[in-house]
This record gives C-alpha cells, sequence and structure tokens, in this order.
C-alpha cells in the first residue's frame, strides 16, 4: 500500500516498461516486478505503462524475439519463425510516442537488455549468430529521438546508487522546467530559474555552470525562444554528468563560504569536517549536507542562497543522497 507523501512535492509522471510494475506481459507470460519503483517510489509517482510488444500485437506468451544486423539500424526478429516485426514496431512507436505526448512525461524508465526496450547495450545477432552488445530495443530508439532532453534510464542501471541520484534528480529537474516553460516562461523567470539551479549545475560541470551563466547574462542578444530552447538543452545535458564526491565537496564549501561572517571557528571546523568525510568516502552525502542545511537555516542570508535547489532536489524520502 503506497505510504502518504509528508510534503507537497509533485507527482512526478513517469513512463515505464510495463512488465515492471508486475503486468504479465513478458514473452512467457510472467512479470519483473521491481520492488524498488513500486514501492519507494511509486508514490511520488504517475506510472504510465508502456509494453511495446503486446501493444504492437504480439501476445502474452508468444515466441521470442531479437535484434539482428546493423547495431545502427537493426531489425526486430523472430528466429524460430522467421518473422520481422521491425515495420510493425516502428510504425506502432511513432504513434505510441504521438499519443504519450499528452501524457507531459518526465522521464521513462525502460526494461534493461529488451529488444523492444532496452536503451544501453542490447545485444544485436551476427549472422554467425554472436552477438554485439551495442544495440538498443527498437521502442528506446525511437523514444529518445523523440524527445532527447527526457530522463530514461534501465531498472537495472539504478541499482547504482549514483546513478538511480542522478536520474531522479535530472526527472525533477525536468518537472521544475516544464513548469517554467508552462506557467511563467519569461527572460525574468529564466533568470530565477538559473539562479536557484547554480549550485546543482556547478555540482555536475563548473564548465557547463559558466557556460549557462554567460548564456543566462546575454539575454537581450539572442531571440527568447532560440535562447530558452538552448538554455534547456544545456541545463539537462550538464546534469546528465555525473556529480563526484570531488564535485559535491566543491559545491558544500562555496555554500559554507556563505557562513564565514555569521559562525564562529569551531562550527566552521564541524561542517569543513563532514565534508572532508564524505569526500573521503568515509559518509554519505547527506551528513554533511544536513549539517549545512542547520547553519544555513539559523541565520539571515541571502534568499538566493537558502533557496538553492541544490539544497532539496527531490522528497527527503526517496533517501537517494544516503547512498552517495
Amino acid at each position: 500500500m503506497a505510504k502518504a507523501r509528508s510534503d507537497n512535492s509533485p507527482v512526478i509522471r513517469l513512463g515505464i516498461s510495463a512488465c515492471l510494475l508486475g503486468r504479465k506481459v513478458r514473452f512467457d507470460g510472467q512479470h519483473k516486478r521491481d520492488g524498488y519503483l513500486v514501492e519507494t517510489l511509486g508514490p511520488f509517482v504517475k506510472w504510465v505503462p508502456v509494453c511495446p510488444e503486446v501493444e504492437v500485437g504480439m501476445g502474452t506468451p508468444r515466441e521470442t524475439i531479437r535484434l539482428e544486423g546493423n547495431p545502427e539500424d537493426p531489425r526486430l526478429v523472430a528466429p524460430e519463425s522467421g518473422i520481422d516485426h521491425t515495420a510493425d514496431m516502428k510504425r506502432w512507436s511513432s504513434e505510441r510516442l504521438g499519443s504519450l505526448d499528452a501524457e507531459h512525461l518526465h522521464g521513462f524508465i525502460l526494461k534493461r537488455g529488451s529488444p523492444s526496450c532496452g536503451a544501453f547495450r542490447v545485444k544485436v545477432y551476427q549472422p554467425n549468430g554472436s552477438p554485439l552488445t551495442k544495440g538498443q530495443g527498437l521502442f528506446a530508439a525511437a523514444l529518445t529521438a523523440h524527445w532527447p532532453l527526457l530522463p530514461v534510464e534501465e531498472e537495472g542501471r539504478l541499482n547504482d546508487p549514483r546513478l538511480r541520484e542522478n536520474f531522479f534528480e535530472r526527472v525533477f529537474a525536468w518537472h521544475r522546467w516544464r513548469e517554467f516553460v508552462e506557467n511563467d516562461g519569461t527572460p525574468k523567470g529564466l533568470v530565477a530559474f538559473h539562479t536557484a539551479h547554480k549550485m546543482s549545475i556547478m555540482a555536475h560541470s563548473v564548465e557547463k555552470y559558466r557556460a549557462l551563466g554567460r548564456l543566462v547574462a546575454d539575454l537581450k542578444s539572442h531571440p527568447w525562444a532560440s535562447l530558452r530552447d538552448q538554455y534547456a538543452i544545456d541545463l539537462m545535458t550538464a546534469l546528465k554528468l555525473l556529480a563526484t564526491p570531488r564535485k559535491h565537496a566543491n559545491v558544500l564549501y562555496h555554500l559554507l563560504g556563505h557562513l564565514k561572517k555569521v559562525i564562529n571557528s569551531q562550527a566552521r571546523q564541524g561542517v569543513v569536517s563532514t565534508i572532508e568525510d564524505y569526500r573521503l568516502g568515509l559518509a554519505p552525502l547527506i551528513v554533511p549536507l544536513t549539517l549545512l542545511k542547520h547553519h544555513l537555516s539559523m541565520h539571515e542570508l541571502p534568499d538566493w542562497v537558502t533557496q538553492q535547489v541544490y539544497l532539496s532536489p527531490y522528497p527527503k524520502e526517496l533517501m537517494l543522497r544516503n547512498h552517495v
């Protein structure tokens, strides 16, 4: 049973391979239910399930299928019968993605290794029978081409704490961006959006942080619509770069710098100690971040500092920073 959320965090709309929710749509009539996705993430998500193979008309159970040929443009084939499903899957994918436009998705979680849904390193069989792990499922390929900025991951990769934290940070960032575009979408609003996300961007790339800063500072030199679209591209590209302990420590020290005039040396050293423990792998990110947030909340500081998205990029119940 879904637990109640303790805050007013937004409900995120995520597309998902239906088998991961426990739906018996696999080729063998079974499912691949993922407990983390259903039980931990479920209270914060509106799931939009998709099963390309069932929805294209293959049925359940069904003959196994696989990718064959050129990894850049593989065919989707049932090897026992020789039936080629490529054209039908490509046609259906285009139509299904068109209907999914109305869902305004914030991300998509796909089934690892699937010849329709696999996003990375899917087997593509060669004429000699050996596979190359260089392919992408046909629906996954259409999905990423249709929405190149949409956060997309596989359930297997989400077992890596750093990849999981990165994915959900991007999901919630994309939600905030879509809210900005739909409810504000003005140059002034972009300045506010960028200001709130400065430390989040810096945690992924100092270079991208500087480039986005220059883009926002140059608002009057470019057509608004093209600049806004370029900002979205650069933002999501930046956030896709993995944040490391060294990068996070850099951001934590930047935030600590705003406290240098309001806390004593002993308190400051306490924060430094936790940051160094984190940087050296002796503590998770949540430890220095919690102490730093405590000090930030105790003093009058500029709003742009205390309202950094970096401090709370997603619901705390997800506990993503407890493991990175």
